[in-house]
């Protein structure tokens, strides 16, 4: 029986890793969308003869598809489970996707308007919003207390990942193929991350680290819906106010790059692109060692303390270049280069903390909460994508790029104290987690939280 038992949970510490792989594609597959489409914004202002005002109204329309989405997707991610959610999520992302290019593509002789343009990016993010809950809550299942910072991590790598994908690719295919392609490509992402989420995404039947000599453990939510807590609601509050910088290089680096920089595509694709593969780097560096030193909400606040510093540094260079070329024909080269190694930077800051905030903010509302905290977070998160993208073209329009970027300052200013830890008896009386064992085969009356 003992052999039996190890042989079992060898092979549950081994699919785990399937597990994460799915929730990788999975979020790759989105995020190439949310992220990626952003990255086509001179493209879709000439395609569908918008101005830089309705450009931003319409990206944020993925945004808020996802803020009005992620809760409700999340409540029944803990009611339903993973593979069901993930499944239906996928697939009616992959017919939204399908419809915008067969109908809400420019042709010869259609051109969308900006309302059906926007009405197809808000059914893309509602339907969209699906895969964050979800697919962390089968990664979290799946990982053990010692290594899911780093597998939540990775998971997240999944969203600057995709999102450099989306920035090489997209707009590539926006510039010669048109946007049937690029609708197209990203149906097909959603394609093959449903057919891995059949293959491999179940609900554990043995959970990794629930594993004991002498059985398993009762995995049951003692604790209050993380709605009810003020510590969540806090950790909520800090993930949407560091998201902003981020949401602001995400969706106007190109913009930033092409009308202030005067640089040209490959220049602007190769910094979002740049950005994501750092952030990527960063979040699988920073889960391994947040994991290690169980100092979550010290990284969090150190984060929160870089993008300060770096954004303020890029307002003002950006200041000092726009007064330096004032009724100059074009950039010098040493400020283009500068204002990209800041930007580059403030980016890389604004996005290397995902995991770790999303991993912390997770093992504060236990195992049977994990898909609604995580869809809280995720709200948190996609009210930034879809506010940004409304404010940043108002800023622009009255103050200019030096005050775009110090307000992105002044949002991480504001994340830094969110991450504060509470106190060990605050925890506790907000419903800290609770471990009771039990042998395997026997009822009791003990209730616990994994």
């Amino acid at each position: 029986m003992a052999c039996s038992g190890e042989h079992a949970t060898g092979r549950a510490a081994s699919h785990r890793w399937k597990v994460l792989g799915v929730g990788v594609a999975a979020n790759a597959s989105f995020a190439a969308a949310f992220s990626g489409i952003p990255a086509t914004a001179v493209w879709l202002r000439h395609a569908y003869a918008i101005s830089t005002g309705e450009l931003g109204v319409v990206l944020g329309m993925l945004g808020l598809g996802i803020v009005l989405s992620e809760l409700p997707w999340g409540l029944l991610t803990d009611r339903w489970g993973d593979r069901r959610v993930l499944l239906l999520g996928l697939a009616s992302t992959m017919a939204a996707l399908v419809a915008m290019a067969a109908w809400g593509a420019p042709s010869r002789g259609h051109v969308p308007s900006p309302q059906a343009l926007a009405a197809g990016f808000l059914a893309i993010g509602l339907l969209g919003g699906s895969v964050n809950g979800s697919s962390g809550r089968a990664v979290m299942a799946w990982s053990g207390p010692g290594e899911r910072g780093l597998a939540m991590s990775i998971r997240q790598t999944a969203v600057p990942s995709g999102a450099a994908i989306g920035a090489l690719l997209l707009p590539a295919l926006a510039a010669h193929a048109g946007f049937a392609w690029v609708y197209g490509a990203l149906a097909a992402m959603c394609l093959l991350s449903a057919i891995l989420t059949i293959l491999w995404v179940r609900e554990p039947d043995v959970l990794p680290h629930e594993a004991t000599a002498t059985g398993t453990i009762a995995a049951v939510v003692t604790a209050r819906s993380p709605l009810m807590r003020a510590q969540v609601w806090r950790m909520v509050g800090g993930i949407a106010a560091l998201c902003i910088p981020q949401v602001a290089v995400i969706t106007f680096a190109s913009v930033f790059l092409h009308d202030f920089g005067h640089a040209g595509a490959a220049v602007a694709g190769g910094a979002l692109a740049s950005v994501q593969l750092g952030a990527a780097v960063m979040r699988v560096w920073s889960g391994r060692w947040t994991d290690r030193r169980a100092n979550r909400n010290e990284y969090l606040r150190a984060c929160a303390a870089l993008t300060v510093a770096l954004f303020a540094l890029l307002a003002a260079a950006t200041a000092w270049c726009a007064h330096t070329v004032h009724g100059a024909p074009g950039m010098p080269l040493f400020g283009t280069i500068g204002l990209l190694i800041l930007l580059v930077a403030g980016g890389i800051a604004a996005s290397a903390w995902h995991g770790v905030a999303f991993t912390e903010l997770a093992t504060l509302a236990g195992h049977g909460r994990v898909g609604s905290a995580l869809a809280m977070g995720n709200t948190g998160a996609f009210i930034a994508f879809w506010l940004a993208p409304s404010v940043i073209p108002m800023l622009l329009a009255g103050t200019g790029w030096p005050s775009v970027w110090l307000a992105a300052a002044a949002c991480g200013a504001l994340a830094w104290p969110a991450f504060a830890r509470a106190p060990a008896n605050r925890l506790q009386m907000d419903g800290a987690i609770d471990v009771v064992a039990r042998p395997a085969g026997r009822k009791t009356g003990k209730r616990a939280v994994v």
